[in-house]
């Protein structure tokens, strides 16, 4: 449809794929650690950093596909730098043991995509009881952001490079529950709902690149954290929703991005120029977008950030 095509005033548009957004932008020299990397718009992420020249590590919970992956990028780049890496988010000691692993690695660290995610999950507890959408989608990438912050700060001061963290979240924080995040009830099955804990989960993407901000900018450091809606996609996200699945394979081509252009979002925050400098910001389609007030609220934001710690420590 001809309003897809419109271009925002960074110059892409819903329609621009990641390699159009990255054309001509040299990431040599960056290393990135790109979560969920093994399918969806995480493998075409990975695939545009690594042909941009960005040494990847993909961080995959199935090894055996991530080792896919990553030999069909080689194939296609022989140039590439891929690594594969496993983590699974909804264990805290998984991700304890990737951000130990990585950081005895010696490798530096310019740009952290907290990409991989579950959707719209019957209610299901993580491995450390923890409702599973708000421990994989939010609280798994808030521990490895943290862990790995002081990394990130050392290479941005080596480096001179700004290091770039970027949250993949979603317009379905539109629709988290009334409260924006049940601090009291993340747990309760009598009143789950599987999309509206979805929604709360992105909300808390958000929230948490906005309080980073504020932390990152107190400290001085230079590092950038921003959030982004990716647009809705032809990936196995969808494989929780029964019909509606169905419905997303069959229409899909017709009416959604492909992971081309899903992946461009992600691709223009990690790498653009244009992006310098900008931090605390909710993208779309590769330009700035508006939030509802909640995902504004910087005391939500906090008050997430605390809740948060208490249940990773």
């Amino acid at each position: 449809m001809w309003f897809f095509r419109r271009k925002g005033a960074s110059g892409f548009s819903y329609n621009s794929t990641a390699e159009e957004v990255t054309h001509g932008i040299d990431g040599s020299g960056l290393t990135a650690i790109v979560t969920g990397a093994s399918s969806g718009i995480g493998s075409e992420t990975s695939r545009v950093l690594a042909l941009r020249g960005v040494h990847v590590i993909m961080a995959v919970r199935n090894m055996a596909a991530g080792k896919d992956v990553k030999e069909t990028i080689v194939k296609e780049i022989p140039a590439a730098k891929v690594d594969t890496m496993e983590l699974d988010l909804s264990s805290l000691a998984s991700v304890k043991k990737f951000a130990s692993d990585f950081k005895s690695s010696g490798r530096p660290l310019n740009l952290l995509i907290n990409n991989a995610g579950v959707m719209a999950t019957p209610f299901m507890l993580s491995k450390d009881n923890i409702e599973l959408q708000f421990a994989t989608n939010h609280l798994g990438h808030f521990l490895l952001t943290n862990l790995l912050l002081d990394k990130m700060k050392e290479t941005a001061r080596k480096t001179k490079r700004e290091g770039r963290i970027v949250n993949v979240a979603s317009e379905a924080h539109r629709f988290a529950y009334r409260e924006g995040v049940r601090f009291d009830k993340i747990n309760d099955r009598k009143s789950y709902n599987s999309f509206g804990a979805y929604g709360q989960s992105k909300l808390a993407n958000i929230l948490h690149a906005n309080e980073l901000t504020r932390r990152l900018k107190e400290d001085g450091a230079e590092i950038i954290a921003n959030s982004l809606h990716p647009g809705m996609i032809t990936t196995n996200l969808f494989r929780h929703m029964g019909v509606f699945d169905g419905l997303v394979s069959k229409l899909g081509k017709l009416v959604l991005k492909n992971v081309q252009q899903g992946a461009s979002t992600t691709c223009y925050l990690a790498l653009h120029p244009q992006v310098k400098g900008v931090s605390g910001e909710y993208f779309l389609d590769n330009n700035l977008a508006t939030t509802t007030a909640k995902a504004k609220d910087m005391d939500l934001a906090k008050r997430l950030w605390d809740f948060s710690m208490d249940l990773v420590k």
